[in-house]
């Protein structure tokens, strides 16, 4: 390997200061320990509604921004609410707009499920069903469960708590390692 792995970091909520932000921003603060480069991406309240008829060059602004993000990306880390049962719709919106790209493509990805135990099974397996339909490696082993209570956020929201940090820095090293980065 010879340069840093760079992953993409998407949370599937749109609220400030939610708990999957939260794991991703610890995620980043991790990430140099384990040789990762981490981007997190924040434009999910900016992505057009997915219409197939859009889906052509030129895509709008924020559709090439993500697709861009994508690309440059060498694998993608995951972290979303359950809503209804299933992904948010904003998410599953984003989702849309890459069935249509071969950005992400046998690129290596995984999620953190930040839910309560018993909970967000839902939303796991409708990402696994989209991610199939992208055509993503799913690195099974660096997709896991880390319950994060907002009693663990420090003042910056990012996690304190040593036991998840080191988890989330795990995560990071089994996705690169997974994906054979």
């Amino acid at each position: 390997m010879t340069s840093t792995p760079m992953i993409l970091l998407l949370s599937g909520s749109l609220r400030k200061g939610s708990t999957n932000e939260a794991v991703l921003r610890t995620a980043q603060a991790v990430a140099p320990t384990v040789g990762v480069g981490t981007v997190l991406y924040e434009d999910l309240a900016r992505l057009p509604h997915f219409n197939p008829d859009d889906d052509t060059d030129p895509l709008p602004d924020p559709v090439a921004g993500l697709r861009a993000a994508l690309d440059r990306a060498d694998g993608i880390l995951i972290c979303t609410p359950e809503y209804a049962g299933t992904l948010p719709g904003s998410f599953k919106n984003l989702l849309d707009w890459t069935v249509g790209g071969t950005e992400i493509c046998d690129k290596p990805a995984a999620w953190v499920n930040a839910a309560a135990p018993g909970r967000g099974q839902g939303a796991e397996t409708t990402l696994r069903t989209v991610l199939g339909y992208t055509g993503a490696h799913v690195v099974e082993p660096a997709c896991v469960r880390i319950p994060v209570g907002r009693d663990t956020l420090g003042a910056d929201g990012v996690i304190t708590d040593p036991e998840t940090r080191r988890q989330l820095g795990e995560v990071l090293g089994l996705l690169v390692g997974g994906g054979d980065l």
